[in-house]
């Protein structure tokens, strides 16, 4: 006999867990529609040079594949694979292109809370447009989400790339060195700001540039405060001055979307750790209980360039499922699922059956979500089968109902039971289920 087992860190998803993360993901999609977005969906599989050279030191959590002389892979999150459909298809679609896909990645990375190697995201990217406004958009969508979810605490923490390479020349780290630089701030919320210090001095930093970045990382308090603070340090770098304006009109145009201030705050400390982000980059946080990142996304405006002649300017976020359900979860959040079906017809005897089979056949017609009975038993069996099964209604229909022309219809919320005509019970029916 095989052991039932699943890979670890790979979950199977219960019905009571589906319930709950249909309603996550119903819920985001909502919110995208609104904002025009449209569904495109790739392949699980790629090729493996499409993720390769794309996602930086993470690589080595690609899980790969060989099918014939084929190298592949899993993919790894929703972006590269984006990029390759556009670089493919650009002339069938009009730009911008506002797309949001939903399904599963992959990556080996240790399994824990929080973390999966088979992981749901929902994606969504605005493609074609080089503008503050569509960055403040996505800014906007993601508040806008979590809020409708009920993360009342979320904040959404707002960088830019080119201001930290800015910080890094002033201080005067060599290009070369920069980029890990980015990876030792971007784990300032694990280590703290004595271990950034440290190991940048041990990554040859100097101990007076180590302090100059551990300041400027430091930084807080509202927007406009940040941003002087910012231009203060980073004087007259002509890219980084370049950046700290686009970031002040990105500010701007989120406030004017109508996201509440609290939603969001300047984060200098901020890296993402992704390669290709050349822009604004966020991440949205939850101070209790504390899990990392909710998400995170940012403007990357040379990755379709690898697929294509021409880069493509790009700006796009990710939704974590499991770290969204897992939250939920946790802290209890999200509607109850105990009436979720709307009617349970019972079959009283096998001469009845075929009437009860209509009568579930014309409720199902009215878009009613419908169960019934598999064959006649007593009564009371089939109403607490009707009850644990979710059902708000049962119907019944004997032999002195049929005679009467009357469906009986019992509320499994209250326990009471009434006549309706045969001949109306789609009305009766949708008028029960609204009490």
């Amino acid at each position: 006999m095989i052991t039932p087992r699943s890979y670890k860190g790979m979950r199977d998803h219960l019905p009571d867990a589906m319930r709950l993360r249909r309603y996550i993901t119903d819920t985001l999609i909502d919110v995208l529609r609104r904002y025009g977005f449209e569904e495109l969906s790739t392949p699980i599989v790629e090729y493996a040079e499409t993720l390769e050279g794309k996602i930086g030191e993470d690589e080595k959590l690609l899980f790969r594949l060989q099918f014939g002389s084929d190298q592949l892979a899993l993919r790894y999150d929703q972006t590269v694979p984006l990029a390759r459909v556009i670089a493919a298809n650009e002339g069938k679609l009009g730009m911008p292109f506002k797309r949001y896909a939903l399904g599963q990645s992959y990556r080996g990375e240790r399994q824990q809370r929080g973390r999966y190697r088979e992981f749901w995201q929902l994606d969504a990217d605005i493609v074609g447009v080089d503008s503050p406004v569509a960055d403040a958009e996505v800014i906007a969508i993601v508040c806008e989400s979590l809020q409708r979810l009920g993360f009342a605490g979320a904040r959404v923490l707002i960088n830019h790339r080119e201001i930290l390479s800015g910080l890094a020349r002033v201080a005067g780290v060599e290009a070369e060195a920069a980029a890990n630089v980015y990876r030792i701030i971007d784990k300032l919320d694990k280590i703290g700001l004595d271990q950034v210090r440290e190991q940048l001095v041990q990554s040859g930093v100097s101990a007076d540039a180590a302090a100059k970045i551990c300041d400027f990382i430091s930084l807080e308090g509202a927007p406009d405060t940040v941003l002087a603070a910012m231009q203060s340090t980073l004087g007259d770098d002509e890219a980084a001055s370049a950046a700290l304006a686009n970031l002040r009109a990105i500010i701007e145009n989120v406030a004017l979307l109508g996201v509440a201030p609290e939603s969001y705050t300047l984060s200098p400390a901020l890296a993402r750790g992704l390669s290709y982000y050349t822009g604004c980059v966020f991440e949205a946080v939850l101070a209790e209980p504390p899990m990392g990142s909710l998400l995170g996304g940012g403007r990357y405006d040379n990755l379709i360039g690898m697929f294509s002649k021409r880069s493509l300017p790009t700006v796009g976020f990710a939704f974590g499922i499991e770290r969204l359900y897992d939250l939920m979860v946790e802290l209890k959040m999200g509607p109850t699922f105990e009436r979720f079906i709307d009617a349970y017809v019972t079959i009283f005897s096998p001469e009845l059956e075929p009437e009860s089979l209509r009568l579930a056949s014309e409720l199902r017609a009215a878009g009613l979500s419908v169960l019934t009975a598999y064959g006649p038993a007593r009564l009371g069996t089939q109403f607490s089968e009707a009850d644990r099964k979710g059902a708000t209604l049962a119907l019944v229909y004997g032999p002195d109902d049929a005679s009467a022309n009357l469906v009986q219809i019992k509320d499994l919320r209250t326990g009471a039971q009434e006549p309706a005509a045969r001949d109306q019970i789609v009305a009766a029916v949708q008028q029960k289920l609204q009490t």
